[in-house]
């Protein structure tokens, strides 16, 4: 993992910065190239798409693409060019896909730092380290490899299934990761063979639009499409029902939080959805107290704590708590005492009235992806420089416990034994089946928890980050599709299967 210095993180940021506000970066989305490029490249549909076009709420006239390289105010008409792309890439064939994938982790390769930059600059989350690794790893996201065909070969002839595109994809972002989740997600869709449609979170829509646009700028250069990845640049809600109900988008994949989830399995189509979590960690007696602790800072402390496999809880039987307390604090973590965890948790959540009277926390979006010291401040405590997680002991019903509050403060619940342990996470974990670590030596405590858990990720001995392949075997996608079952998403993931059979021929054994 990539380790930078304040005063180089403080540099790129400057730099980047720098260029953005002379309007000299050609990775600006509103830098003064990109904007000329733009008049000079809009074109229109062909009659086939043009036909296929109809009213939407923007009102924008039909019959024409006019996009910036894949950046559109209007659903259908990102819709209908994203469909005419589509149809261009499927007459390259594989070998087209694949040069796509090439280009698209080539760029994402050479513009970690200014990328991770523009990306913390608007989201104002997380940590520019962290921003600029996530970026670096993208050559871990599988591409056409994964499309091996499935082949049957028997006394009553033969059967090839192979696996083909859905056409275009819709697709929703998180501000948490919003190029990352971009750019991973075109490589698995476009090695599939699909064309997407992307309405970002507003608040990294900036961050999707630029990535896209040099990403399209790049593949028209050299396949001669211009409108593979499009980005919905003011996203709305609205704009999000447009795409779920457009007739050429054919399938939907959502990485966001319940609400969108939940509109989205119920537009009709096939919805792949990474809904949300709640990661559980359970430290037993037989733990290395020591390797735990700086497993849990590695994890909790990742870009802030936004990743949503994150270490958000942590039970400890009650027979090492106190040494693995101590093991925290020697690994570099920040305790804080009741009073400051106090006062830090009535600015980090608010309480809202539900349907049935009862008052519930509610994140406070001001704290999440916010800094130790930030937190710190709030708590009224004094933290180490260079300090990257704090850490409270609490009991089950916290709300740093039962809420997935994307901070870097990980709550420390001291539980009787064992069995308790585990079953107390489960009730944090909410049922969401999304990730569960344990630190263990007994490796029967480590099969009875990922048998109570069934969570789709399930790391042991290690911090969460190995459970996408940093510092554990594995392919990577920030898309872990939890809700609807299909886990971590690869190609195959946006693909159908298709069966052809020869009935008492071409078998030649």
């Amino acid at each position: 993992m990539m380790n930078i210095d304040q005063d180089t993180l403080r540099s790129v940021v400057e730099k980047v910065m720098a260029d953005l506000g002379r309007g000299g970066s050609s990775l600006g989305p509103d830098s003064a190239p990109a904007k000329e490029e733009a008049r000079t490249s809009s074109r229109t549909s062909s009659p086939a798409s043009a036909s296929k076009e109809k009213a939407c709420s923007c009102h924008s006239p039909t019959g024409s693409l006019q996009g910036n390289f894949g950046i559109f105010d209007c659903v259908n008409t990102a819709a209908n060019a994203a469909h005419e792309a589509f149809t261009q890439l499927k007459s390259l064939g594989l070998e087209g896909r694949s040069r796509v994938i090439e280009i698209v982790k080539g760029m994402c390769a050479a513009n970690t730092e200014s990328w991770g930059a523009f990306e913390l600059s608007e989201t104002k989350i997380g940590r520019l380290d962290h921003k600029i690794a996530k970026l670096e790893i993208m050559n871990k996201v599988p591409g056409v490899e994964w499309l091996r065909p499935y082949a049957l070969s028997g006394d009553d002839g033969i059967t090839l299934e192979e696996y083909a595109p859905f056409g275009v994809v819709g697709a929703i972002l998180p501000v948490t990761h919003s190029v990352p989740t971009l750019t991973g997600n075109v490589i698995n869709m476009v090695a599939a063979g699909n064309a997407v449609v992307f309405n970002p979170h507003p608040g990294g829509a900036k961050s999707a639009a630029m990535a896209a646009r040099e990403y399209n700028r790049a593949i028209g250069r050299e396949l001669g499409i211009e409108n593979l990845i499009c980005v919905i640049e003011n996203p709305t809600l609205e704009s999000f029902e447009e795409i779920s109900k457009h007739e050429l988008i054919a399938i939907m994949a959502i990485t966001g939080g319940p609400a969108v989830v939940k509109a989205a399995m119920q537009s009709g189509k096939r919805s792949i959805c990474a809904g949300p979590g709640n990661p559980v960690v359970v430290v037993d007696d037989t733990a290395d107290l020591e390797r735990a602790a700086r497993s849990i800072i590695e994890g909790g402390s990742f870009d802030n704590n936004l990743l949503c496999i994150g270490e958000k809880a942590v039970f400890v039987v009650g027979s090492v708590y106190g040494r693995f307390m101590e093991a925290m604090e020697s690994a570099g973590a920040a305790r804080l005492n009741s009073q400051q965890l106090a006062r830090l948790s009535k600015a980090a959540f608010t309480y809202k009235e539900d349907d049935g009277g009862c008052s519930h926390a509610v994140v406070n979006r001001d704290y999440v992806g916010a800094s130790p010291k930030a937190l710190s401040e709030a708590a009224g405590a004094r933290i180490p420089e260079g300090c990257e997680l704090l850490f409270a002991e609490t009991d089950a019903t916290h709300p740093y416990v039962q809420e997935e509050q994307m901070m870097p403060l990980v709550p420390i619940i001291p539980v009787p034994d064992f069995e308790a342990a585990v079953q107390q996470a489960k009730q944090a974990e909410h049922g969401y089946r999304h990730s569960a670590i344990i630190h263990s030596t007994n490796v029967g405590n480590m099969t009875h928890m990922g048998r109570e858990m069934d969570t789709t990720i399930y790391v042991k001995n290690g911090p969460c980050v190995a459970g996408l392949g940093l510092g554990g075997e594995g392919y990577l996608s920030y898309s872990v599709a939890t809700t609807t079952g299909e886990g971590i998403t690869t190609p195959k993931t946006f693909t159908r299967v298709r069966r052809c059979v020869m009935v008492e021929n071409l078998r030649i054994v």
